[in-house]
């Protein structure tokens, strides 16, 4: 008798424990339906939505493509890409992967599709190599604009404009790998002496690792002997000489802009920069 009253305990106390859950997982639904919008396909839609609610995209107008370079990633142009949204222009900031150029390129150009239509491609430091290389006969790709972006010629690497003396002890220290990152103790002295120290901090602590074989990869015919291209220039840039980058803007007779900035004006200048942008979308 005893045995039959502890098994009819249990089985009550499983029997009060699954109601429990049930009503606990009807509350959370019904919760998550009136506040959260999970539950049904259009609060879902209106979730999804949320973020670019205030953005109305022009159809007919250019796309964006913003490609970011060495030691960075898409989450850097997040000052800019409102101005973008607000002017109706349709943008994508890729993450590259940054273990090869090859594979770098075919990301931009994943994108380009990705985004369909008329785009221009924006490149800033390492990532004007890339969009050099992305935009080459692609029939869907109008201009380039190099933010103190590379402009290779073809068979010309990264490593063709940089003499390793010139560069500082410890600037660069390898990981355990094959891949290398900027001395975060150096970073913002190097790299973004305009932006304040807690950015630049943390712009430090999340960069992404640079495969050291990108250094010497050839890079193929370039796009800017075909198409309209935009240079915008540091002139207080301390890792891409000044004068390399007018030189990049003389050899394909580029559009520029001047600005007094660190390497990083895209996150110290985003206005300026939007703007220079938004005008290459009108060819001017």
């Amino acid at each position: 008798m005893s045995n039959k009253m502890e098994i009819f305990r249990v089985k009550s106390n499983q029997t009060v424990l699954i109601i429990l859950c049930l009503c606990l997982s009807i509350t959370l639904g019904v919760l998550l339906t009136t506040n959260l919008g999970w539950a049904s396909p259009e609060n879902k839609t209106s979730m999804q939505l949320q973020g670019t609610q205030n953005m109305s995209v022009d159809t007919n107008s250019t796309n964006i493509v913003l490609v970011h370079g060495a030691f960075a990633d898409g989450s850097g142009w997040s000052k800019l890409v409102p101005s973008l949204w607000k002017a109706g222009h349709k943008v994508i900031a890729v993450q590259l992967p940054t273990h090869s150029l090859a594979d770098d390129v075919e990301t931009v150009k994943r994108a380009i599709a990705d985004i369909g239509g008329p785009a221009i491609l924006v490149g800033h430091s390492y990532g004007g190599e890339v969009i050099t290389n992305a935009g080459y006969n692609n029939p869907n790709v109008t201009g380039l604009v190099y933010i103190a972006g590379f402009a290779p010629d073809e068979d010309q690497s990264l490593s063709t404009f940089f003499d390793p003396s010139n560069v500082p002890k410890d600037l660069f220290l390898p990981d355990s790998g094959k891949f290398i990152y900027l001395n975060p103790k150096m970073f913002r002295e190097v790299l973004a002496q305009d932006v304040n120290a807690s950015e630049a901090e943390i712009m430090a602590i999340t960069q992404k690792p640079f495969a050291q074989s990108i250094l010497v990869e050839k890079s193929g015919p370039p796009a800017w002997k075909q198409l309209p291209t935009w240079y915008q220039i540091s002139e207080s840039d301390h890792i891409f000489p000044p004068d390399l980058q007018h030189k990049f803007a003389e050899q394909m007779n580029a559009t520029t802009l001047s600005l007094n900035s660190s390497h990083v004006s895209y996150v110290s200048h985003p206005n300026e920069i939007a703007d220079f942008i938004l005008n290459a979308t009108k060819g001017k």
